[in-house]
């Protein structure tokens, strides 16, 4: 069973192509939750629980059938009359930032700039029902589409779009603890940055750019310890796309360089508590099998910051420290890129 939670993305071309005054019909899947049903069908969670006479504590089941209730609402109508007397937004469809004009609603913007209500809110730290103001700057975050291939694991999508894992949780309405399904389609959320000003600027003097340091300069080891298993290709039957690295239990685990902690929680197929740190240029690293993680999503690190503390693997109980290192998404080979051991 699920408990009510974040936010669920239904297809929006599904409801928004239902008449007024009709019912939709939505099958529960793993990892949905009642508000986020609610609030991905723009429906108030109570229309839901009525209209399925839901009993406290109104727990959803997988495979449950869900009536999604129609009835349109003022903000549905405010949203109609806003999208009629302003044919000329149809350039917020791909704007990257939006100034609230009287009369606009949450929802008026959300339909006008096809991005669910809900990823507005979470980019702007607004609940899904807070009000807007008249000339308050809010954020629109675009989405890419991805399906979940075999094998894949939310630190898999995590690295590919540099998205917290949490916030594409959220985004999707699932419990980010929850096991991914093969073919699953979830929304990732990206800011897009603002274009940047074509006004000139006087050039500076031309100094010549220092030439960028080593790999083995950038990079410190995450703790110092015997290497119980090597990295092996993914060519290879046996491949293994780290390090592991033996150590007592509850030592300090280090962030390996500067970045922006993009991952922090409990990886539920393979690494249990697991940190993952984008390092920018397409670096990322990995520490898995953690007793406890030390840093947040979205938290910045310096080199040598504590990140976790040593735990045991789920296969072996041996202490010690599954460690990755990603360039561009793909494995490499951390002794190719570590300096030599203190």
């Amino acid at each position: 069973m699920l408990a009510a939670g974040a936010a669920l993305l239904l297809a929006p071309a599904t409801l928004s192509a239902l008449p007024a005054n009709q019912e939709s019909e939505h099958v529960v899947e793993a990892g949905e939750t009642l508000n986020g049903i609610a609030n991905r069908a723009e429906v108030a969670r109570d229309q839901i629980i009525e209209a399925n006479a839901l009993e406290p504590p109104y727990v959803v089941r997988i495979g449950q059938k869900l009536k999604i209730p129609r009835a349109p609402s003022s903000e549905g109508k405010a949203a109609q009359r806003t999208i009629a007397a302003r044919p000329e937004d149809s350039s917020l469809a791909s704007a990257s930032s939006y100034v609230v004009q009287p009369g606009d609603t949450l929802g008026s913007i959300a339909i006008r700039a096809e991005i669910p209500r809900v990823l507005i809110a979470e980019a702007n730290g607004l609940s899904s029902q807070d009000a807007i103001r008249v000339g308050q700057k809010l954020t629109l975050p675009r989405t890419q589409r991805h399906t979940v291939a075999t094998g894949e694991t939310g630190f898999d999508i995590s690295y590919k779009y540099a998205v917290p894992w949490e916030q594409i949780a959220i985004a999707n309405g699932m419990d980010a603890n929850a096991s991914l399904p093969v073919g699953k389609v979830l929304l990732i959320p990206t800011i897009i940055d603002a274009p940047r000003q074509s006004t000139p600027v006087a050039a500076a003097p031309a100094v010549a750019a220092p030439a960028p340091k080593p790999a083995a300069d950038r990079f410190a080891w995450p703790l110092a310890g015997p290497i119980r298993r090597g990295f092996t290709p993914r060519s290879a039957s046996d491949h293994h796309d780290g390090i592991d690295i033996t150590a007592k239990r509850g030592e300090a685990v280090r962030a390996i360089a500067p970045g922006k902690v993009i991952y922090a929680q409990k990886d539920p197929d393979q690494f249990g508590n697991l940190v993952v740190v984008d390092h920018g240029d397409g670096w990322h690293s990995a520490y898995g099998s953690l007793q406890k993680i030390t840093v947040k999503n979205g938290e910045d690190v310096f080199k040598g910051e504590r990140v976790g503390l040593v735990g045991d693997t789920s296969i072996t109980r041996l202490t010690e420290l599954h460690f990755e290192m990603r360039k561009g998404g793909k494995p490499v080979d951390p002794m190719d890129y570590l300096p030599r051991q203190p």
